[in-house]
């Protein structure tokens, strides 16, 4: 589990892809001191296997389905990524429960300042639009924040000066991927929502069957 409170950003500095899998290696901008191998660190929202560190570079494993759900299979060697270790129990939860589990790469649809804010806007992807709440949160490339603005084509968060000089956000141009995960919680609500209300449906459906009816369908 993470929090989406960015610890460090750094560089991607190598990406090998094969037809099921393959491996990054990220160069934090400050080193960690006491990581293990098989630990989880959320590289831009996503939750990856550190494996082992060479000349300061983080070499990590990556599935073939998350190359193909987040933007980690299309950046650019050189480019930043947001990086967050995972939560130790005991620790503050600053940002929300995040798990690490992108749900989708969205496109930006614009970013710059809105009165004394500035203002990231993104695509909505239809299949999520339930998950989103104004007020709510969402984590985007990692980074978990407030949402602002939800309409069913797009939905807006505000970034904070300490937000845009720590992550990788205040690089966004439109166009650009960024991987978003919605609230946990909220997905969990959803589904118990969806599963009572198919029972239901279904009690009321066995509760307009009658005797003569059994009798006539052979019962």
């Amino acid at each position: 589990m993470f929090t989406g409170l960015i610890e460090k950003t750094g560089v991607l500095t190598g990406r090998e892809t094969g037809a099921k899998a393959g491996r990054l290696t990220v160069k934090p901008d400050t080193p960690w001191a006491d990581l293990e191998a098989g630990e989880s660190i959320a590289v831009n929202g996503a939750c990856l296997t550190f494996e082992k560190e060479s000349g300061g570079n983080l070499t990590f494993f990556v599935m073939k389905e998350t190359l193909d759900r987040t933007n980690l299979g299309q950046l650019k060697t050189g480019a930043r990524v947001n990086l967050e270790r995972a939560l130790s129990l005991g620790s503050r939860l600053g940002g929300h429960l995040v798990s690490g589990h992108v749900d989708a790469a969205v496109k930006v649809v614009s970013f710059g300042k809105v009165g004394d804010d500035y203002e990231l806007r993104m695509e909505m992807p239809s299949e999520l639009r339930i998950f989103f709440v104004t007020k709510g949160s969402v984590c985007v490339n990692g980074v978990s924040l407030t949402l602002t603005d939800v309409t069913d084509e797009t939905f807006a968060v505000r970034l904070i000066p300490t937000t845009r000089r720590e992550t990788n956000l205040d690089d966004l141009k439109p166009g650009d991927l960024v991987n978003i995960e919605t609230d946990l919680i909220g997905k969990y609500v959803c589904e118990q929502l969806r599963h009572m209300d198919g029972g239901a449906q279904a009690a009321q459906s066995a509760s307009t069957i009658s005797m003569r009816d059994l009798t006539e369908a052979g019962f």
